[in-house]
């Protein structure tokens, strides 16, 4: 359980979400909370916190048309042998722009986490 709750403070807070992709957010810890990202690229609302095990988030870049709805993200933290099993499960997303994303969350989410974790 002591990895999954480093995974999930560090997302929801600015320090440790900064800290972990390696570029300065912004993070209200709290459901209702605003939060941006990458230079504000992302921007969107946390609806639903499970301490150490789930995240919920309305998620949109900067490249979401301007009359797009917000997507929705999730976020599941498990525990897997020594470590975490993180499922991130995004959805409604704007057409054609799917690819960009999922390449987005390896490059700027998942390979800085992986460095940041090992620490």
């Amino acid at each position: 359980m002591q990895n999954q709750k480093k995974i999930y403070d560090a997302w929801i807070s600015s320090k440790g979400h900064s800290k972990m992709t390696d570029n300065p957010a912004k993070v209200e810890n709290k459901v209702g909370g605003k939060f941006t990202a990458w230079d504000e690229y992302i921007s969107g609302t946390t609806v639903e916190l499970i301490p150490d095990k789930k995240i919920v988030q309305k998620w949109r870049t900067t490249e979401f048309p301007d009359d797009a709805q917000d997507s929705d993200l999730e976020i599941l933290l498990e525990p897997a042998g020594k470590g975490t099993k993180l499922t991130l499960v995004h959805t409604n997303i704007p057409e054609g722009q799917k690819k960009q994303y999922k390449d987005g969350w390896n490059e700027f989410y998942f390979e800085p986490m992986k460095e940041y974790f090992k620490k």
